[in-house]
């Protein structure tokens, strides 16, 4: 009996290692893809240059590149550490950001599409919607969670 919970202790202790590991590559990844994204809005010639981007798309670039950097911000902080307090401290925050951005990006749409694709409007449209209903749902998780665990410590 001693022997085979002694197994289940390590077993579980390498799995929390790779998970661990996981979230922190995890992190590491949204890091760079975050980076890459504003390298490429941002480093000459920019969002100027894709040519489905309207110049509307200046009301609401600084909103982005906001979104971007709290993201990179986030997950530098979680590849630190990451209490679950902390994380959905980051995720109300990121979240809140994103929500608002894609709230913008609603109102402006800044996007032009024409010819045999413009149906992609349409499609954006639908994917902003869902994703303004997500990040909604999102930050409420995270408040729960928040307060689930300043619940808790209020007990102990």
């Amino acid at each position: 009996m001693a022997v085979t919970t002694g197994n289940r202790q390590r077993t579980r202790q390498r799995t929390r290692q790779r998970s661990r590991g996981a979230k922190r590559g995890s992190n590491v990844v949204s890091i760079v893809i975050n980076g890459v994204l504003l390298y490429l809005l941002d480093a000459h010639p920019g969002w100027q240059s894709m040519s489905f981007l309207t110049p509307a798309t200046a009301q609401v670039i600084g909103l982005v590149n906001l979104t971007l950097w709290s993201g990179i911000v986030a997950n530098a902080v979680y590849f630190i550490a990451e209490p679950r307090w902390l994380r959905a401290i980051g995720d109300v925050v990121t979240l809140s950001i994103a929500l608002v951005t894609t709230v913008r990006i609603w109102e402006v749409f800044p996007f032009a599409f024409h010819g045999s694709i413009a149906f992609v409007s349409e499609v954006l449209r639908v994917f902003l919607m869902i994703g303004i209903v997500g990040t909604s749902i999102g930050i409420l998780y995270s408040l729960g969670v928040l307060i689930a665990g300043a619940a808790g410590a209020g007990r102990g």
